[in-house]
């Protein structure tokens, strides 16, 4: 038997496959679809999965403002942050976030499954966040498919 025959064929940009691909976020649970969404973005549901490639899909979320934070977590929960002045440090919650930009609150909560390295700030520019049922992609052809059918 030839060992040398087998060889591991590792994925680069050349040749990565991209798709777009289209979540209706309609009554979504946010955490759980954020790890789903996340696992779309790395490429890790792809049989030529590569840790340290972009070969994930491109993500179109619509219906964002339509979807679910359940138990307490919406007004419990608080996200800090600091503009950078004395006395500037500012809190939310993500019930406040959804009403007020939902588009912001997925891509935090995505940004925060992803690995913390500079991969991940080049992957989350493939998350596209829509309010309402339309988007400006429909030139890629994007497929939709049901978040409930990933695991």
């Amino acid at each position: 038997m030839d060992t040398l025959s087998y060889k591991t064929i590792s994925a680069n940009k050349a040749t990565v496959t991209k798709e777009w691909i289209v979540v209706d976020a309609t009554n979504q649970v946010l955490g759980r679809m954020g790890a789903k969404i996340a696992k779309l973005l790395r490429g890790k549901h792809k049989a030529n999965y590569t840790p340290h490639v972009d070969c994930g899909d491109n993500v179109i979320i619509i219906n964002a403002n339509k979807l679910v934070i359940t138990g307490n977590k919406a007004t419990d929960r608080i996200y800090l942050r600091y503009t950078g002045y004395p006395g500037g440090q500012r809190a939310t919650t993500p019930g406040e976030m959804l009403k007020k930009s939902p588009e912001k609150l997925i891509r935090k909560v995505v940004k925060g499954m992803l690995p913390k390295n500079r991969l991940s700030d080049a992957i989350i520019n493939n998350l596209y966040v829509y309010d309402g049922a339309e988007h400006k992609h429909e030139a890629q052809q994007p497929k939709v498919i049901d978040l409930n059918s990933i695991k």
